[in-house]
């Protein structure tokens, strides 16, 4: 026999569930080239920003070198253009003066008419030159843009000489080795998988998905609870439900979630399986018995009661939820009452009983 006992019981989903890790990088070049230098190791834990391999750059840093040289000259001759734009102005200035000053000298009929559409020519073409200087700039101009993006795009490419982590994590295989040469984008050099912090994916049955979602809707932070061992006892890592998938999988049944976990001490690994228990909320003053004294019949679940003058009385109840090794009985029982655990075989109503001591000494 057990007692009906009165506590607060928590209301918990167990699952397995897989680890996977919070983000996989495949590095890959984006450049062509001898690989010069592999400065990690494989499993090493790298930092973000830490270098990973060198390409040969030699032949980046002469483009580099050559867009700089391209652009100092057309930078030059932009200088040359602009000082012939200030030179051929200002000739253009005296040669319009002389024009003007000729032409009140004609009115005056002190020169020729010659002489004086003679000057007029002149400072016409002074202003086309002018204008020629002025398109000889913009032109330096553009050409000075081009070879700047040039040169900004050889630092780009020589940039990419040097790989270096993006994430904090932890390196794999190291899947080409120094000298080898390598194509942009053909070959993963190696992959760094992030595991602080880290996930916990794992599926629970739809039936629960409407609790979730209303204990989430409320700004409740759901509990998850991985086990990395087989032993509940040896110890546990806890984090927060931060994933619902969008669908249901029709073929089981089950609503894929995540777990987000801060994995300091690094106890769950990418790939492994842990047992997993999602904490849904808790049962306050909830009245529990032992699962093994609830029993099913035609007209659903009943327990046998231990009155005081020992004789058991079939009761039907309501079950809730199960806690591990008890069962919540929400209607049919109270606090303090003794039910059969045991026996359930021969009893019927209105059945005396004894207490019987088992051969280790325990009740039964």
């Amino acid at each position: 026999m057990a007692p009906v006992v009165q506590r607060t019981a928590p209301i918990d989903v167990q699952v397995i569930g897989n680890v996977e890790a919070y983000e996989t990088i495949s590095v890959k070049s984006q450049i062509g080239g001898v690989l010069e230098r592999v400065s990690i190791h494989e499993g090493d834990n790298v930092k973000k920003g830490d270098l990973l391999f060198t390409i040969d750059p030699r032949q980046l840093d002469a483009q580099v070198n050559q867009a700089e040289a391209n652009l100092a000259h057309d930078n030059a001759a932009l200088h040359q253009a602009q000082a012939n734009l200030r030179r051929d102005v200002s000739q253009e200035k005296f040669a319009r003066m002389q024009a003007q000053r000729y032409a009140q000298l004609f009115e005056r009929k002190a020169v020729s008419k010659q002489e004086a559409e003679q000057f007029q020519t002149d400072a016409d073409m002074r202003h086309e030159t002018v204008s020629a200087d002025e398109a000889a700039i913009e032109t330096a101009k553009a050409a000075a843009a081009a070879d700047q993006a040039a040169l900004d795009n050889a630092k780009v490419q020589l940039g990419y000489t040097r790989i270096y982590s993006p994430v904090d994590g932890r390196t794999g295989n190291l899947n080409v080795k120094e000298g080898n040469v390598v194509k942009a984008t053909d070959v993963e050099l190696i992959t760094i998988l992030r595991l602080e912090p880290i996930y916990v994916t794992f599926a629970i049955p739809e039936d629960r998905l409407a609790e979730v979602r209303k204990q989430m809707s409320a700004g409740h932070k759901l509990m998850v609870t991985a086990y990395p061992e087989k032993d509940l006892d040896t110890g546990s890592e806890t984090g927060e439900l931060t994933f619902i998938d969008n669908s249901v999988d029709a073929s089981t049944g089950a609503i894929k979630l995540k777990g987000t976990f801060p994995n300091r001490n690094r106890a769950l690994w990418p790939g492994k399986y842990v047992r997993v228990t999602l904490r849904l909320g808790t049962v306050l003053n909830a009245v529990m018995v032992p699962t093994q004294a609830v029993q099913t019949g035609q007209d659903g679940a009943y327990v046998f009661v231990v009155k005081p003058d020992m004789t058991v009385e079939s009761r039907p109840v309501t079950i809730g939820v199960r806690v591990q090794s008890d069962q919540v009985i929400e209607t049919g029982l109270r606090p303090g009452e003794t039910v059969v655990t045991e026996g359930h075989v021969r009893l019927v109503t209105g059945s005396h009983v004894s207490i019987r001591k088992s051969a280790t000494g325990g009740g039964a």
